[in-house]
């Protein structure tokens, strides 16, 4: 019931505010956001709407939002409330869907802390071909990024997707300046938070995985993997034979860092600065539509933590990230819709079942494992969160997608 009056008090919010808020008064770039799921909406706020900010963020005005949400994901769906509320009481209009928002924005900044919805969130905003920038973790699996990708450039439309950790100015300055000369490796530490819902090292590790390719550049080949309860190290090999690795932290106190060992020395390339390297990056990004990563290194940076992952399950062999990305290509899904009616009907593809035969339906669809199973489910009727949590029981092999209300 206490999740119920949640979404309830979401839709109150709605209602409330596109009947309050007054058009705008000045010619900016309107961005809305998808997903009220993260404090990174509200910094994010903070930073572009000042009304004191320098001149670059007097050009943008965060002016929207579509609060999102995933029910089988606490740490998304025990948000939305909070984050919501924020951003009603920072003056954003909030809308019932992305559809819905679109038309009334310039640009889309994709928030969502549940990566498995993405690809269905970015759907319709790259066919409204809108500028896009996607938070951590791009999507929930490698194939999900590889099409939003695919998407994007085939639309032709503008996409950019980063880790705050990539602007640290130490380690841009290794980078593209190279004051120790040549790097040869490097070493970056994060924290490593894992969740359930998500490839390990994408729901918190990316943050360091990115710290590592920023500095090292984004041609890995393979990598290795060893773990304990409290920790992992993830050992990547480059193209021209140097070493990168990544510890992911759990236990004891967890910090950011990079130590580069370079031509002439060895030194921590600088340290974590906040997301406002991050935010001027977007906003440029906006105001150019260049994105300033390489789509491939990005990609390459989901595929180090998809064969990291691989090379777990392998006792810590070398598995090559060229051959996660094919297999990640090759990847046979099916997408069912799980639509819920005012008669308190479950519709599978527009066809009525029965709650108990879902479980068996999902395990059909997948022709024994062959297939993966991408569930979408459509709650806009208001159906109780009680019984939305009795499907996803019976879902629960199957990869939950997006969840609309």
């Amino acid at each position: 019931m206490k999740c119920f009056l949640r979404m309830f008090l979401v839709f109150g919010l709605m209602g409330l505010i596109m009947t309050s808020v007054p058009a705008q008064d000045k010619q900016v770039f309107r961005l809305g956001v998808i997903g009220a799921t993260t404090s990174h909406v509200g910094a994010f706020i903070s930073v572009i709407n000042d009304e004191n900010a320098e001149e670059l963020y007097q050009k943008f005005e965060i002016t929207a939002v579509y609060p999102g949400g995933m029910p089988d994901n606490p740490d998304s769906w025990d948000r939305v409330t909070r984050y919501t509320q924020e951003c009603v009481d920072k003056g954003l209009t909030v809308y019932s869907s992305i559809e819905e928002m679109l038309p009334n924005v310039d640009g889309i900044l994709l928030e969502s802390v549940d990566g498995r919805p993405h690809l269905e969130q970015a759907k319709p905003v790259i066919a409204a071909k809108k500028p896009l920038f996607i938070d951590k973790p791009v999507a929930g699996s490698l194939a999900d990024v590889l099409e939003i990708y695919r998407l994007a450039e085939e639309n032709q439309v503008p996409l950019f997707s980063a880790s705050s950790l990539r602007f640290v100015a130490g380690y841009q300055k290794m980078r593209n300046e190279k004051p120790l000369g040549e790097i040869y490796g490097c070493d970056a530490v994060s924290p490593c938070s894992l969740n359930p819902k998500h490839p390990s090292f994408y729901w918190y590790g990316v943050h360091g995985v990115e710290s590592l390719f920023t500095i090292m550049g984004p041609d890995c080949i393979s990598v290795s993997r060893t773990g304990t309860p409290g920790a992992d190290v993830a050992v990547g090999v480059w193209n021209d034979g140097r070493i990168g690795t990544f510890r992911g932290i759990r236990q004891g106190k967890a910090d950011y860092s990079a130590k580069v060992f370079a031509e002439k020395g060895i030194e921590e390339a600088g340290t974590y600065e906040g997301y406002e390297p991050l935010v001027r990056e977007i906003c440029k990004f906006f105001e150019t539509g260049v994105a300033p990563v390489d789509p491939q290194e990005t990609i390459n940076i989901f595929a180090f933590m998809s064969a990291a992952d691989v090379s777990r399950v392998q006792k810590g062999k070398a598995v090559k990230l060229a051959d996660v990305i094919e297999d990640a290509k090759k990847e046979e899904r099916v997408t069912v819709e799980i639509k819920l009616t005012s008669s308190n009907e479950i519709l599978w593809n527009g066809e009525e079942v029965e709650l108990e035969s879902l479980g068996e339906m999902v395990t059909q669809a997948s022709e024994n494992g062959t297939k993966v199973v991408r569930v979408i489910i459509d709650n806009r009727v208001g159906m109780t969160i009680d019984f939305i949590q009795k499907i996803l029981l019976q879902i629960d092999d199957a990869y939950f997608a997006n969840y609309l209300y």
